[in-house]
């Protein structure tokens, strides 16, 4: 099957040709009928599978139909990092370089300013995280009540417990005659039950078996200590082949100290993670995918939107606190058929987690063994030599879901001024922010969007 014969737009079919495209990957050919249809769709295929364009590809043929009216929004594609926000974006910009539409990125970590004036020109495809698109709508920039098609790409991740409040405010300011289309590699069954929500009736669009790591990617597990650790790692990225890897750490302070010893160990790496800055995340992605450094040391949550070519190796540093984030650190490699190689780091308390992931992915996974030419006895005199342990001790009573039940028992308390779709919620009639015949809100506005008459 070729992309001509899928229903697209003309222009976008032309895009897709001059980025040298010309035969759908299985989850684009499977789902972008499906999208067409104009009904919901639960989308689930491998990391590295092409879902970006699977949503995108017939989102801006249905788009091609108009235009959006000053200040409106006709589609909403929400992602959980601002990486994979830009990454949709620059996607969405290449497919619809032959299409009068307007398209805007809304995150934080830069100025709010020229994201305003974008939306207060309106845009018919708008793409953002969740918490800066909070922010400035409920300044009142924006208006959301014709929206047309809500995205949620990485579902699993965007209806963690984490971010659910947020989503869920969202929601509730969008019309309810919408199509609701929502992505990932893995979905879990308990997160499933949550897109009745969401989404009305939705068709389930599945390649693979769900959260199944890519055939393409080796897999290795190593038996390792906590202090052994950044010897081991040192020890292997002095192998040939080790071109581009990208190393995977529980928190932002493990990220920041694998970097720190590599560096006293000859490697230059440098971290990505939510405590930095979007323009040193900006350098340290470029830098890894301009090959200028061969290892970028990233957590799960700042990984989603790393979409680098060539990437040799995965080292999950630590054992993942959610299992299903196994398959999507995995999938950084062997993207698109190539090949890849995984390395996991194992100590004892990780095992009974090993056996989790086996049950997790329905297969057997390589058995742990010693990391092969790597002298432990050496390395753990070394260790005890050292001032300083190499990593933190595992937090106990871990597994998926712990961490998000946690958060869940948190009381939420509402913000004035919240967010609802193109108008003010709280206060009464004729208080600042009701949306009533009283005073305006900031800026001057009586209510979000247009006005009502």
């Amino acid at each position: 099957m070729r992309f001509s014969e899928l229903g697209l737009h003309e222009a976008v079919q032309k895009a897709v040709a001059e980025q040298g495209y010309t035969d759908p990957t299985p989850i684009q050919a499977a789902a972008i009928p499906v999208v067409l249809e104009g009904g919901d769709v639960i989308g689930i295929a491998q990391t590295g599978t092409g879902k970006t364009a699977a949503f995108t590809l017939p989102l801006l043929t249905r788009l091609a139909k108009g235009q959006a009216a000053p200040g409106a929004v006709r589609a909403l594609v929400l992602a959980p990092t601002r990486e994979l926000a830009v990454q949709i974006e620059e996607n969405v910009r290449a497919y619809s370089r032959h299409l009068p539409l307007r398209v805007a990125v809304v995150f934080g970590g830069v100025g709010e300013r020229p994201q305003i004036t974008a939306l207060r020109q309106g845009c018919d495809l708008l793409v953002a995280t969740p918490g800066r698109l909070l922010d400035l709508a409920s300044q009142g920039h924006g208006d959301f009540r014709d929206l047309e098609v809500l995205v949620l790409d990485e579902a699993d991740r965007m209806l963690d417990m984490g971010f659910l409040p947020s989503i869920r405010r969202i929601v509730r300011g969008l019309p309810r005659d919408r199509q609701t289309l929502m992505f990932s590699a893995t979905l879990s069954k308990e997160i499933e039950q949550l897109t009745s929500e969401f989404q009305r009736s939705p068709r389930l669009v599945q390649v693979g078996r769900r959260s199944n790591p890519a055939e393409t990617v080796e897999q290795a597990f190593y038996e390792c200590p906590h202090n052994l650790k950044q010897l081991l790692l040192a020890h292997l990225l002095q192998q040939p082949g080790w071109d581009s890897v990208l190393v995977f750490s529980r928190t932002k302070h493990g990220a920041d100290r694998i970097c720190r010893k590599l560096a006293g160990a000859g490697v230059e790496a440098l971290a990505i993670h939510a405590n930095r800055s979007q323009s040193q995340r900006q350098r340290a992605l470029e830098s890894f995918r301009s090959g200028r450094i061969r290892v970028l040391v990233a957590t799960d949550i700042a990984s989603r939107g790393i979409d680098v070519d060539g990437i040799t190796h995965v080292v999950n540093f630590d054992f993942p606190d959610q299992l299903e984030d196994y398959v999507h650190r995995i999938g950084r490699t062997g993207r698109a058929q190539a090949t890849g190689n995984s390395v996991t780091f194992l100590t004892s308390e990780d095992l009974p987690e090993l056996r989790k992931l086996e049950r997790l992915v329905g297969k057997p996974l390589p058995k742990a063994c010693r990391a092969p030419g790597f002298d432990y006895e050496a390395a753990t005199k070394q260790a005890f030599a050292a001032p300083a342990p190499d990593a933190a001790p595992r937090p106990h009573n871990r597994g998926p879901g712990h961490d998000r039940r946690q958060r869940e028992s948190r009381p939420q308390a509402p913000r004035p001024g919240a967010w609802h779709g193109g108008r003010r919620e709280g206060g009464g009639p004729g208080q600042p922010g009701s949306g009533g015949q009283g005073r305006p809100g900031p800026g001057g506005k009586r209510s979000w969007g247009r006005n009502r008459g």
